[in-house]
């Protein structure tokens, strides 16, 4: 099947390429020149990394071949199913799945991979709300197993299935909830991430304290500041602006911190320094 992925960032790039090692042939739409031109060489250091993790073993040119690399939604036309990577911000996504619903043909699944905006926002400016969901890859989306679908008040039996079974065919669990903002990972995990960030800020302790409590205490595999970084501080940041708006809840208002170390560049493993110091 053809696919479309709307944009070429971090997580468009890692879910593009999840697709087109799984055989499909893919169209990645962005209209940053920068982010198309460095598209194939991040899709092929993401395939020599996987297999370095265990993965299987695929050659690199051959997932190239399967990817196109195009500024323009027309391209999408042909797509049975869509996965939009849109930066979280709710103008942009909604401007997004409003040209999507014209452009795309009437059997394609409009899927989101917002971190907190819920399916309906997104249904609504489209004439085929029943045909719209969210899948939530998680970062990097090549190294997760699992999604988290979200199914909308309209969205219909065929498109959820229709999800499950793509997800499948990349070797991925599709794991249902119902929509809400954040859903139930970053309704949770956003606000955890917040308040860690605050307490450093309050100088209780350091982010390598902080995550070695999680880590060693809980027994969670990465902390929830090294998980901040692994995510990007600009999407959590924005995240729980979203959050902050459609709930509204004061305690998800960005800590002053985060907010400085956003505006200062410093956006975790992407960049090199966040809470913590990543080799690039």
């Amino acid at each position: 099947m053809k696919v479309g992925v709307v944009g070429a960032g971090v997580m468009g790039t890692g879910v593009a390429q999840c697709f087109a090692t799984s055989g499909h042939e893919v169209v990645v739409v962005d209209p940053d020149p920068a982010a198309l031109a460095s598209g194939p060489s991040r899709v092929r250091d993401g395939v020599r990394q996987r297999a370095l993790l265990g993965g299987a073993r695929v050659d690199p040119a051959e997932v190239g071949a399967r990817l196109r690399w195009t500024a323009g939604l027309a391209e999408l036309a042909g797509c049975g199913f869509v996965v939009e990577c849109a930066p979280e911000r709710v103008s942009v996504k909604r401007e997004l799945f409003a040209a999507l619903g014209g452009v795309c043909g009437a059997e394609a699944v409009l899927a989101s991979c917002t971190s907190a905006i819920p399916v309906a926002v997104l249904a609504a400016v489209t004439a085929v709300p029943e045909r719209v969901l969210a899948t939530h890859f998680m970062n990097p989306a090549p190294l997760k197993d699992a999604v988290e679908v979200v199914r909308g008040a309209g969205t219909s039996e065929v498109a959820l299935a229709r999800a499950v079974e793509v997800l499948a065919s990349l070797g991925k669990k599709a794991v249902v909830v119902g929509d809400a903002p954040g859903f139930v990972t970053n309704r949770v995990l956003m606000l955890t991430i917040n308040e860690a960030v605050k307490v450093v800020a309050e100088g209780t302790a350091g982010a390598a304290t902080v995550d070695e409590v999680f880590e060693s205490c809980f027994a969670h595999p990465m902390g929830p500041l090294r998980t901040a970084d692994l995510i990007g501080l600009d999407t959590v940041r924005d995240t729980l602006l979203v959050l902050r708006d459609l709930l509204p809840d004061p305690a998800c208002e960005p800590s002053p911190l985060l907010t400085e170390m956003v505006e200062a560049g410093r956006l975790g493993r992407k960049t090199g320094q966040g809470f913590h110091t990543w080799r690039r």
